[in-house]
């Protein structure tokens, strides 16, 4: 009897080692046991104005509540970049006015269909339309380079000419144009233990880009850079720090070369809160030309935001493993910068905002 327990406690032990021998790479999280000063920031030191939100539908939205939200993390303001256009923009803009004039903005967006020669003058008058309606500015999608395709079933490239007059529309109206190209370099590169997004990849699989669907990484970025230097009136806030915050040194090079090029921090703030020292030059040196956004409205993801940029904490968690299984670092930012990045550089960019609601 004895030996029988004993026997079923062995292979009981046995049992959980190579249970814990065998745990994979998705399930291995374990917490920090490091022991450091921990400074969790819930609302902004300074009010902010988050360039990259999105609302659907923001003709119903109930904005009153939406507005007592941001005042919770000390959102100034917010950029809605889903505005549509014609009867979406005028019904935004309804609402925007009877309910909460002074905390919401909204850009307008690019109808692609019919997409032939003479598209682009017909979306350059459509767009100055919705300026005239509130619109304050332009979104790009990232389905343009990706999936928008022309008349013909031809793809059409972030630079195709028959764009040109809405870029120049933009520049004629004094509005800047946010714009989204490609994903991650990541996403296109193989899908094996070297590439640092394999657990996005593996939980989010269509994610998954090869040099054909529908062009190279290096291919669409190119494009837009194009577009910027042709169009050097016109500003352009490229989002996501046009997919290189991780590589700061470059981006910098980036920023010189196109005086007329603006970046936002939006899901990038992982990649800036590896690497406080870079990043840390990189606000210095270039803080009159990044501006704060967000990407997807979930109030509780601002407080990672908030750490990184305003405290100087250790090896903190990001809030979704599979976009960054590493651990970050605050970067302290002196006042006057974090100022720039949270209102005053918008507020220089984006035409008609009150800019009494700020301090200097």
């Amino acid at each position: 009897m004895k030996k029988t327990f004993l026997s079923a406690v062995a292979i009981s032990l046995l049992a959980t080692s190579l249970s814990a021998q065998t745990v994979t790479f998705e399930e291995y999280d374990p917490p920090s046991s490091l022991v450091v000063p921990e400074n969790p920031v819930q609302r902004a030191k300074f009010p902010f104005i988050d360039v990259h939100s999105h609302q659907w539908r923001m003709g119903e939205r109930d904005l009153n509540a939406l507005a007592a939200e941001m005042d919770a993390l000390n959102m100034g303001l917010m950029v809605n970049l889903s505005g549509g256009s014609g009867k979406a923009i005028a019904d935004a803009m309804t609402n925007i006015r009877a309910n909460q004039p002074d905390r919401f903005v909204v850009f307008a967006n690019l109808n692609f269909s019919n997409f032939d020669e003479n598209w682009g003058e017909r979306a350059a008058a459509q767009l100055e339309r919705d300026v005239e309606q509130g619109a304050s500015g332009l979104k790009i999608f990232k389905n343009l380079g990706l999936s928008v395709n022309d008349t013909d079933g031809n793809r059409v490239a972030v630079d195709d000419p028959r764009l040109n007059p809405v870029w120049a529309k933009c520049a004629e109206l004094g509005i800047p144009v946010l714009i989204h190209t490609a994903d991650p370099k990541q996403f296109w590169e193989p899908f094996d233990a070297n590439n640092e997004r394999w657990l996005e990849l593996k939980t989010h699989p269509r994610r998954k880009r090869e040099d054909d669907d529908p062009a190279p990484f290096k291919t669409l970025i190119q494009e837009q850079h194009n577009v910027f230097k042709k169009h050097k009136n016109t500003t352009f806030i490229a989002a996501h720090m046009g997919w290189f915050a991780n590589d700061l040194a470059h981006l910098g090079e980036l920023l010189d070369a196109m005086p007329n090029m603006i970046v936002e921090i939006g899901a990038v703030i992982a990649e800036l809160g590896r690497q406080p020292k870079m990043a840390n030059w990189f606000f210095e040196k270039y803080q009159d030309r990044v501006v704060f956004g967000k990407d997807a409205y979930n109030p509780e993801e601002y407080f990672t935001y908030f750490r990184v940029l305003e405290t100087e904490d250790e090896y903190f968690p990001y809030y979704k493993r599979y976009h960054a299984f590493w651990r970050m670092y605050g970067l302290g930012l002196p006042d006057e910068i974090l100022k720039k990045l949270y209102y005053k550089n918008a507020l220089r960019i984006i035409p008609g905002l009150d800019k009494s609601k700020f301090p200097n």
